[in-house]
């Protein structure tokens, strides 16, 4: 039993595990890889649902199974408020700017073409709304657990600010491989920004916001514009 609780076990455990589990979801579990035998709104939400047990409840149970103290692994890993205060308060600063870049970002005939991943999910407002709450809670709030939690905080002790900035934002930048260069080259800036964030207010939720609302919004103003009036796209 006192092996099974070794303080460094869950950390041995968790890694490998996880570079079985990137190589699985940007292969097999890809939503590319999903649409050859399904239709792409199922193959999407089939992603997001691997999304979320590889890199969320996965990862967490492995935690709770091997860490000597799996609460204070977990809030390490940012699993908590954190400085709320710093938090809000950078949450509220980035509002305008994530929807300033969200609207430039829809006029982009690149990005239109990559998002939503499911076209489909635009076909009513129901299925749109229901797709854009599976993106939040499945997508984005364990790829900032993955990213910013356990690729970052927990790492941040041993590797010191820079490398640690430095190795999320490689691993996830090249997790956009095959998306527009422009995407590519802001997801590599908005990792750095995304990990001081984290490493400011001590936790990875107030990244999930941030990260969602340029996304999600990203997406709104997509569905917007492909639902407007014909007309208005004839007076442009």
């Amino acid at each position: 039993m006192d092996t099974l609780l070794d303080p460094g076990l869950a950390r041995a455990l968790l890694y490998p595990y996880l570079a079985l589990a990137f190589t699985l979801m940007v292969t097999v579990f890809h939503h590319r890889s999903l649409r050859r035998n399904r239709d792409e709104l199922n193959a999407v939400l089939l992603y997001f649902a691997a999304f979320f047990l590889f890199f969320l409840v996965a990862p967490i149970a492995l935690i709770m199974l091997s860490a000597a103290d799996p609460g204070a692994f977990l809030r390490s890993a940012g699993l908590t408020l954190g400085r709320s205060g710093r938090g809000l308060a950078l949450s509220a600063a980035a509002v305008p700017v994530c929807l300033a870049a969200a609207f430039i970002g829809s006029r982009d005939p690149a990005m239109r073409e990559q998002y939503p991943f499911a076209k489909a999910a635009c076909r009513t407002p129901a299925t749109f709304v229901a797709y854009e709450a599976a993106y939040l809670v499945l997508y984005y709030l364990p790829w900032e657990f993955l990213y910013r939690g356990l690729l970052f905080l927990v790492l941040l002790p041993a590797l010191g600010l820079g490398p640690a900035l430095a190795l999320q934002a490689i691993i996830s930048t090249l997790h956009h491989f095959g998306h527009p260069d422009s995407e590519i080259w802001a997801a590599c800036g908005s990792s750095f920004i995304f990990g001081l964030v984290a490493w400011i207010t001590g936790s990875f939720l107030y990244t999930v916001f941030i990260h969602a609302l340029v996304g999600m919004a990203n997406d709104t103003f997509l569905y917007l514009r492909w639902h407007r009036p014909r007309h208005m796209d004839g007076a442009q």
